[in-house]
C-alpha cells in the first residue's frame, strides 16, 4: 500500500464550525462570518478544480493508477 493510499489524520475545522453555538453572534457578525466561509468554499472549490485537472493531466500521460 502506497502513502497516498492511506487515510490521512486531520482535524475537521468544518466539524468544528459546526458544532459552535451561533447565539451569541449578532446579525452583523453572523453576516461577517458568512461572507468568510463563502470565501472559504470558493477556495475549497478553486483547489479541488486544480487536483482534478492536475490528475486528469497525470492519468493522461500516465495512464490510470491500477492498471500497470
Amino acid at each position: 500500500m502506497e502513502a497516498d493510499d492511506l487515510p490521512r489524520m486531520r482535524s475537521d475545522a468544518a466539524a468544528l464550525l459546526g458544532k459552535e453555538q451561533l447565539d451569541s453572534y449578532s446579525q452583523d457578525e453572523l453576516l461577517a462570518r458568512v461572507q468568510v466561509l463563502e470565501a472559504e468554499i470558493a477556495r475549497v472549490k478553486a483547489h479541488h478544480a486544480k487536483a482534478a485537472d492536475h490528475r486528469k493531466a497525470a492519468e493522461a500521460l500516465f495512464g490510470k493508477r491500477g492498471n500497470g
